[in-house]
């Protein structure tokens, strides 16, 4: 064997070896910052487990999670795959126009008539007898404007909405996609920005019957901000400002946390400094809280059944309610609502993402 190649199969089985031991003797993280979301942990080994092959499946997926230098080496992949292979997407995520988007394809209509299913049963258990004026808006994805333009699988969102509205017969839709571009969304999340959302927020109100004045001072977070999908990508992406908007209507409310017990302002600004800045709005992930406006001229209220786009819209809409229940039903059981909202005659919206709405076994 040439002096090369001996040389060449000991810097492998060095780098084997090592990384070998790395695996082993390295603390396991919990968590992964960039992909935000918990890391597979060293699984219990038994009798059972090896004997069934389940301690070595489990062990492959503890492996790839905590594998030194992790990070890197995905970035490494993705740049690879990128420049390299000429892939047009990692991870099914590709950038366009400077924006990074997940590719929502095709349509699951099995998930729309599962999401039409658990809004009928709200509907029947608490609407149907309450005299609440119903209402249904979609906040399309980012794919939806970018799909089709830049030549990546899109599913069909005209079916989607029709779908939706077939699905709920009983709610009054209200088309938004006309008061938002890609402009109105982060470039690294899958978010939308609150301060693209004033014109949004106007024409829900507007077809509720109320009237919002749209006056706001727009303030900006220090840190930069870099979404999920800066992680879930590997791409090396920038970072862009995160605006939060605020006037004397919106520092006056109070938001009362049912899950916690606490009141807090419209934008919690401890979690500016969190792993995901977006939960500045309305404290992120809860499952129902209630927004009180001491200074509003009437006793309209509004209840909401949302997802985490609805966090950065809501507080818009605060200045026509004296009070708003925002419920998600991805964290809360339906059947319990009974036990903290009296449903009668109150306006209700289903605001809901496309990307909820195709992937809705998450509700409950």
């Amino acid at each position: 064997m040439k002096k090369e190649t001996k040389l060449t199969v000991l810097l492998l089985a060095i780098m084997f070896f090592g990384f070998s031991v790395l695996c082993w003797v390295k603390p396991s993280s919990e968590y992964s910052l960039t992909e935000r979301r918990k890391l597979t942990q060293f699984p219990k080994l038994t009798l059972e487990t090896a004997a069934d092959g389940k301690f070595m499946t489990d062990f492959e997926e503890y492996s790839l999670d905590q594998f030194p230098f992790r990070d890197g080496f995905r970035s490494l992949k993705a740049w690879i795959s990128q420049n390299v292979f000429r892939k047009s997407d990692n991870n099914e995520i590709y950038v366009a126009d400077g924006y990074a988007v997940k590719m929502e394809y095709p349509l699951n209509e099995a998930s729309l008539t599962y999401a039409g299913k658990r809004f009928e049963n709200i509907y029947d258990k608490f609407l149907k007898d309450s005299g609440c004026e119903i209402y249904l808006s979609i906040v399309p994805d980012k794919n939806f404007f970018l799909g089709e333009k830049s030549g990546h699988l899109s599913m069909d969102y005209e079916r989607l909405f029709q779908t939706m509205q077939e699905e709920m017969p009983y709610a009054q839709y209200i088309d938004i996609t006309d008061t938002l571009t890609i402009e109105d969304y982060y470039k690294t999340d899958v978010h939308w920005r609150q301060e693209g959302l004033v014109d949004t927020a106007e024409k829900i109100g507007s077809a509720m019957g109320i009237s919002l004045d749209g006056e706001y001072e727009k303030k900006t977070l220090e840190n930069d901000f870099y979404g999920v999908y800066f992680g879930q990508s590997a791409l090396n992406l920038p970072g862009e400002k995160m605006h939060y908007l605020t006037n004397d209507v919106l520092e006056q409310c109070t938001v009362y946390n049912y899950e916690n017990d606490k009141i807090l302002g419209i934008y919690d600004m401890e979690k500016a400094e969190g792993d995901d800045p977006y939960e500045i709005f309305l404290s992120g992930p809860v499952s129902l809280l209630k927004i009180e406006n001491p200074n509003v001229k009437t006793d309209k209220e509004l209840i909401v059944f949302r997802d985490s786009f609805g966090s950065s819209l809501i507080p818009l809409m605060a200045e026509g309610y004296k009070t708003i229940y925002l419920a998600d039903i991805r964290y809360i059981q339906s059947e319990f609502l009974a036990n903290y909202i009296d449903f009668h005659e109150q306006d209700v919206l289903f605001l809901y993402s496309t990307v909820v709405l195709t992937n809705s076994r998450t509700l409950k």
